[in-house]
């Protein structure tokens, strides 16, 4: 996948953590907060299920695929024959799901490959790979993951950055207050989960707003 033009500043991860168990109103959910995400100038957008069935992941595909329209790019969390199935754009591996050589031989030569990196070993490991971006983290604390890794810190960037000239995502943990000085250490995007996504998104504004603050930060 050619990033010639420039990896995306911003990278929401929807998480299937912050939707509605009841598959109608998750549907009604997906469709609003995708459709507001491009509206705001989204580019590019993770969907995250960790627990659900397949079948279920592939109607909250496409639900996203319907709501995201024609100017951004989709990925799926750990599932490279689903992301194909749904028509996704690429898929995003960690360290304990199929290898990226095993994602790229299933996705093909054409679909976004990313991975997760947690440690200077994965990332060199991960420089070798054939994949289309690399990201790091925790940057900061997080709780979005049950069984975080150690924190890395701004530190840890600079070090990515020094490793890959891939487009590196950073994540964990990252607000708006803390992204422009993440981008600074070395990071092409900020993969941001709980700072978009809440529970209580009225009472903090909607995925698009939020998104909105921070595409503005960055311009």
């Amino acid at each position: 996948m050619d990033f010639a033009i420039g990896f995306p500043s911003l990278y929401p991860i929807l998480d299937a953590a912050f939707l509605p168990s009841r598959a109608e109103a998750r549907q009604s959910v997906l469709r609003s907060w995708v459709g507001e995400l491009a509206e705001a100038g989204v580019s590019l957008l993770q969907y995250r299920n960790k627990q659900g069935s397949e079948p279920e992941i592939l109607a909250d595909a496409a639900a996203i695929r319907l709501a995201a329209g024609s100017g951004m790019r989709l990925i799926l969390n750990d599932w490279p024959r689903l992301a194909v199935q749904a028509g996704f754009d690429g898929v995003h591996v960690g360290q304990q799901d199929v290898s990226p050589r095993e994602a790229r031989a299933i996705v093909g030569p054409h679909r976004i490959v990313g991975v997760s990196t947690h440690n200077e070993s994965q990332l060199r490991k991960a420089e070798g790979e054939p994949v289309d971006y690399i990201a790091i983290g925790p940057v900061f604390s997080t709780s979005s993951k049950e069984n975080p890794d150690p924190v890395l810190g701004l530190e840890g960037v600079r070090l990515a950055r020094g490793i890959t000239r891939k487009p590196l995502v950073a994540i964990g943990g990252i607000t708006l207050e803390s992204a422009v000085e993440v981008r600074t250490a070395g990071a092409d995007t900020v993969a941001v989960i709980s700072a978009i996504f809440r529970r209580d998104a009225d009472s903090e504004g909607s995925p698009g707003k939020l998104a909105k603050d921070f595409l503005r930060i960055f311009e």
